[in-house]
C-alpha cells in the first residue's frame, strides 16, 4: 500500500478550506503550525507589505486519498497556480505497528510501494533561532526560489549538546525548502559551508523524496548554445 505524508503551505485565511478537502478525501488526522515565509525584508517593505504568516498542513493519505486531495486542491483552491500555496507529497517508508496502519487507512497492508524517481525533494534545515536570513542567502544562492520558515524546541541530551558544538537543546528554527533534484545538491552544499556545523548559524540540513508537488512555477527548459 502506498501511504504519503501531505503537507502544504498556505496563508492562514486559507485553512478551513483546505481542512474540508482533507475531511472530503477522509483522511484520520491533520496537523497545522505556524509558520512565516522567508522572503527578504526589502521586497517585503517595496511591496508595502508585512512578514507573511504561513500555515503548514498536513496530513496522512493513501494513493487514492492523495490523487483526491491534490486535484480538490487544484480545482477549489488553484493550488496549481504559484501564489495559492505549495502542496506536496512525501512517501512513507514504514509504518510503527499494525493498528496504527489501521488506523490511518482502515486496511491492512498489501504489497506496492510508491516509485523512487523524484523530480523534488524537500530540503530540511534546522538551525539557532535568528540566523534564517543567513541559511536562506546560501540557499538562494545556489538556486533554490524560496522556503518556509518554523520556530522550535530542541529536546537534545548531553550527546545533542555536543554535536558539533551545538546545542540541540536549545531554541531552534527549521527551514523547509522544496528543491528540484538538479539543483538539491548545491543547494544543501552551500547550506553546509556558509551555515553548517561551526558557523552561528548552526545549520543541521537533510532533505526527504517528494512524490508530488502543486504550486511552484514551472521550470524554464535551458536553451543550447
Amino acid at each position: 500500500m502506498e501511504l504519503y505524508q501531505i503537507f502544504a503551505v498556505i496563508n492562514r485565511e486559507s485553512l478551513k478550506r483546505l481542512q474540508n478537502i482533507f475531511q472530503s478525501a477522509d483522511t484520520k488526522v491533520s496537523l497545522s503550525q505556524p509558520a512565516r515565509g522567508t522572503a527578504p525584508g526589502e521586497i517585503l517593505n517595496r511591496l508595502g507589505l508585512a512578514e507573511t504568516e504561513k500555515l503548514i498542513v498536513s496530513t496522512i493519505a493513501d494513493a487514492q486519498q492523495k490523487r483526491t486531495i491534490f486535484r480538490q486542491a487544484r480545482d477549489k483552491m488553484y493550488m496549481d497556480i504559484p501564489g495559492n500555496g505549495i502542496l506536496a507529497a512525501i512517501p512513507l517508508k514504514s509504518v510503527a505497528g499494525r493498528q496504527t496502519l489501521a488506523f490511518l487507512t482502515d486496511q491492512e497492508l498489501k504489497e506496492g510501494a510508491p516509485s523512487m524517481d523524484f523530480e523534488y525533494e524537500l530540503i530540511v534545515v534546522v538551525l539557532n533561532e535568528g540566523y534564517a536570513d543567513m541559511v536562506m542567502d546560501a540557499a538562494r544562492g545556489a538556486g533554490a526560489g524560496g522556503g518556509t520558515l518554523l520556530h522550535a524546541k530542541g529536546t537534545g541530551g548531553k550527546r545533542g549538546e555536543k554535536f558539533f558544538s551545538v546545542s540541540l537543546a536549545d531554541e531552534k528554527d527549521m527551514i523547509y525548502i522544496v528543491s528540484h533534484r538538479e539543483e538539491k545538491t548545491a543547494v544543501m552544499k552551500a547550506i553546509q559551508t556558509q551555515a553548517g556545523p561551526g558557523t552561528k548559524a548552526g545549520g543541521i540540513c537533510f532533505s526527504l523524496p517528494i512524490s508530488s508537488v502543486m504550486g511552484l512555477r514551472s521550470r524554464e527548459p535551458i536553451a543550447e548554445e
